[in-house]
């Protein structure tokens, strides 16, 4: 096996800001390749979060340091069972590779990544929010206007301008449902619960919030805001794993999974599943992200309530092409790929 690995540096659109990080116009994530004996060439991606403590240079010692022929599109249990065992491994290296493990497992069976996992993909059928990320009001009026065409919107907050930033959003987009993130951003429960109280009296058209409170909030004051929020509550930053699941259950009523937390589509999946059999709604998320990690995400669409899939919408060179997302809309209807993520470098 012949393992390649790069950084890859992205333009975002506007510059991103969220509760939890500061403002930047640029973003970077990991692209490997791999390529097999018989010329099966598949891709993966990972984007590291500092707020997890990971890091691209730090991605890209640790795949210079694997032994890529215990890597094998034929064997990705077994593949992955090596990389757990590798002290210290990041999970967004684990991402990286399981990516590209399914995709060239998937390209080997002439299959579509859905198919291989027996999931499926309805067309027309899944829709992406749109995110817009904290600024000052006369921005977030102009990004959501610029955001017409997408029909679900995702308000970033935990900002001292929350108020007025949401009253600019409505009025460029009185009617459109609104999700809320605030990535932590309420550090009480009284904050939260006044806020989420606030929200609701204001607007009636907020599906949920998402992780209004720190991760490592105590469990007794998460189960008090569930039992008194007005809305449904999302674990983001408090869901990593399937292992997080049971205190989700109790804290929250429904789990963002991201792909880069939960270290690829295997464990994705294993996370969603588990999710939904102890009664959680269920969504994936992403980063900002090229659409190497945004379709192998779609592929999972199934098994969600909600999508969060716009990570390669919100950049302005991204160097792949694979699942679309016209008017939010997901489609692999016009990937030239067929096989595996469906994904190819762009023309």
């Amino acid at each position: 096996m012949k393992l390649i690995a790069r950084p890859c540096e992205l333009k975002l659109a506007n510059p991103w800001k969220i509760a939890s990080s500061k403002g930047s116009g640029t973003h970077r994530t990991v692209i490997v390749e791999l390529t097999d004996a018989d010329g099966v060439h598949a891709l993966g991606e990972a984007a590291p979060s500092v707020l997890y403590g990971e890091s691209v240079d730090g991605v890209l010692k640790l795949l210079a340091e694997l032994n890529p022929d215990r890597l094998s599109f034929g064997d990705v249990t077994g593949s992955m069972a090596y990389l757990r065992s590798v002290p210290h491994i990041p999970v967004a290296a684990k991402c990286v590779l399981n990516l590209a493990l399914l995709d060239g497992a998937a390209k080997r069976a002439s299959q579509p990544l859905h198919e291989y996992l027996d999931l499926g993909f309805r067309e027309n059928q899944h829709v992406t929010s749109f995110s817009i990320g904290i600024d000052a009001p006369d921005i977030i009026r102009k990004k959501v206007l610029e955001a017409a065409p997408y029909p679900v919107l995702k308000l970033k907050v935990g900002d001292p301008r929350d108020r007025e930033n949401f009253a600019a959003l409505r009025s460029a987009a009185p009617d459109k449902p609104v999700r809320v993130d605030a990535n932590e951003g309420w550090k009480t429960k009284e904050d939260a619960l006044r806020m989420l109280e606030w929200l609701v009296a204001t607007d009636k058209k907020i599906q949920f919030i998402e992780q209004p409170m720190p991760r490592d909030a105590s469990d007794a004051d998460l189960k008090w805001l569930k039992e008194r929020s007005p809305l449904p509550i999302f674990a983001d930053e408090a869901c990593h794993t399937v292992k997080d699941i049971p205190r989700c259950a109790e804290c929250f009523h429904g789990v963002n999974v991201k792909l880069v937390k939960t270290g690829g589509v295997s464990m994705a999946k294993e996370t969603l599943e588990a999710a939904r059999k102890a009664g959680l709604k269920t969504m994936i998320g992403c980063m900002i992200e090229t659409s190497v990690l945004v379709s192998a995400a779609a592929h999972l669409a199934e098994l969600t309530d909600y999508l969060d899939v716009d990570g390669n919408l919100l950049i302005t060179n991204d160097p792949f092409a694979g699942v679309t997302a016209e008017k939010g809309v997901l489609s692999f209807a016009t990937a030239k790929e067929k096989r595996g993520l469906m994904v190819s470098p762009r023309e």
